[in-house]
């Protein structure tokens, strides 16, 4: 296999891909997973010099903001490359987000021009309706990409901001991260390391490239090792193993409740193994029996990890086997540092829970217009504040046990949602589980959750909050268990704790 190259010191994104031309320009980089039409190097070269052309002509200037609304495909993949060729600071618009929040990311990021596809259009024009001064929005289609290819002559560096992109937003508005050339590549560095890509390697691309993970692990880590990405326009159960197979990927990017889905039409539809490599699993715990469920069914070893849209996405992650894989762990870390830290940010001992701090040249610039955000995230020391409650054990593997603002507080004793997520899990008909904090007057607070059944599962509540008693104890276990038809998430899949605890109350008080 060839070895991946992965110097991308002092390179931006434009950088590697003139790179990528000039070397292979006939290697086939993006692939329509419908239609099998591909991409090269070279072409795409050609198509992100379209690109920034024609944003030009519209009076946008290098380091202004441009926003993409456009749901998957090889025309998307190439105008978000097209954006950071041209030095523009490309924005990502969350499809699943609300009018409203829309409309705050296009106004607080001062979007000067905003790319839409045929479908997506619609969302922004909802988004204005009532509001003055919208941007201006551009249709990409086929005819956008026949025009002039030429060269940008401004100059793009690794420390030109690259990418704003909104964080969830769980309390409060949304936070806009502010990622550098020189980040975006470091994410895609730290998944070629972690996962020994190499550019023989081809990903599936079913997350959305609005979303961190589908930007910088599945665009970026190919781009940077020189390998290729199938491109579906999103993620289809029933065509997901046919995609595999008739392409040739190599490995998978998938969050765990995809994982959930794909099991439970396994059972139904039954399972073939597949040659990938490898599946990683990101955006959201997974619950060790989801995982061993999956690779007993596919044979494909699932490689736990961990990211955040502030560190352009990978932090951790277990190795492939050989290598020691820990189930229950994101695993180690890889092309960072990550430490475990008391509330002064001293790092503690091995085995101690503590919050989660990571630092490395995937750290974030800042929060847009956000000063204070971005002085209580970052430290002067360079670390960032995960938010995240974890222990690193001997072998230096973190195990995440929840989150600061996330636990539930019973009577004086701490509860970590995610035990009572895996327990919930553990039940296969369980597509998804969260389970949360509401407010008691005997104890303070007390556990509940809300689940995801499978379609046709005759579980009830009685038999879900049974199976908590069992894993966990009576005391942890919760007092009610909600079964919904979906939970709320935010722009990177993550189930939203919170929300999903004002949901539930506000649907107990109109009751």
């Amino acid at each position: 296999m060839t070895t991946p190259k992965i110097a991308m010191e002092g390179l931006s994104v434009r950088d590697v891909i003139d790179l990528r031309a000039n070397e292979t320009p006939d290697r086939e980089f993006l692939i329509d997973a419908d239609t099998g039409d591909v991409v090269t190097f070279q072409a795409v070269q050609d198509a992100v010099r379209v690109v920034a052309t024609r944003v030009a002509a519209h009076g946008v200037e290098p380091g202004q903001t441009v926003a993409y609304a456009m749901g998957n495909g090889t025309q998307t993949a190439l105008t978000i490359l097209g954006l950071l060729y041209g030095g523009f600071h490309a924005t990502a618009i969350n499809l699943a987000a609300g009018k409203e929040t829309i409309a705050y990311v296009l106004e607080h990021s001062d979007a000067q021009l905003v790319l839409t596809d045929v479908l997506s259009g619609a969302l922004i024009d909802a988004a204005y309706q009532n509001r003055s001064s919208p941007p201006i929005t551009t249709t990409i289609d086929a005819a956008f990409f026949a025009g002039e290819s030429i060269a940008p002559k401004s100059p793009v560096t690794a420390a030109s901001d690259g990418l704003l992109m909104y964080t969830s937003g769980t309390t409060g508005r949304p936070k806009g991260v502010v990622l550098s050339h020189a980040n975006l590549l470091a994410g895609g560095k730290n998944t070629c390391l972690a996962h020994a890509l190499t550019s023989q390697d081809r990903a599936l691309c079913v997350l959305p490239l609005y979303h961190i993970n589908g930007l910088c692990v599945t665009l970026l880590g190919p781009l940077v090792s020189g390998g290729g990405i199938i491109m579906p326009p999103k993620f289809r159960v029933s065509q997901f193993w046919d995609m595999v197979k008739i392409h040739n990927a190599t490995w998978l990017s998938l969050v765990p409740t995809q994982i959930s889905y794909l099991i439970d039409d396994g059972k139904k539809n039954g399972a073939e193994k597949t040659a990938a490599r490898f599946a990683r699993s990101a955006s959201a715990p997974l619950s060790p029996d989801v995982q061993m469920a999956f690779e007993a069914m596919f044979g494909v070893p699932i490689v736990e990890t961990m990211g955040l849209t502030e560190t352009a996405a990978p932090i951790l992650s277990n190795p492939l086997p050989p290598g020691m894989r820990k189930i229950g762990s994101p695993g180690i870390p890889f092309g960072n540092e990550v430490v475990i830290a008391d509330p002064t940010g001293q790092e503690m001992s091995r085995g101690e829970e503590g919050e989660v701090l990571v630092r490395g040249p995937n750290v974030m610039r800042e929060y847009l217009k956000n000063e204070k955000a971005t002085q209580d995230t970052l430290t002067q020391e360079g670390w960032l504040r995960t938010g995240d409650l974890g222990r690193m054990d001997a072998d230096g593997y973190v195990f995440i046990t929840g989150r600061l603002k996330e636990l539930v507080i019973k009577g004086g004793e701490n509860i970590a949602p995610r035990e009572i997520d895996d327990a919930l899990y553990s039940h296969t008909d369980v597509i998804e589980a969260a389970a949360f904090a509401v407010s008691c007057p005997h104890y303070g607070e007390k556990v509940e959750a809300g689940v995801v059944l499978a379609n046709g599962s005759a579980l009830a509540e009685p038999a879900l909050i049974a199976i908590c008693i069992e894993k966990v104890g009576t005391f942890k276990a919760p007092d009610r268990v909600h079964v919904m038809s979906e939970l709320p998430k935010g722009p990177s899949g993550k189930i939203q704790r919170i929300k999903l605890a004002e949901l539930v109350i506000a649907q107990d008080s109109a009751a």
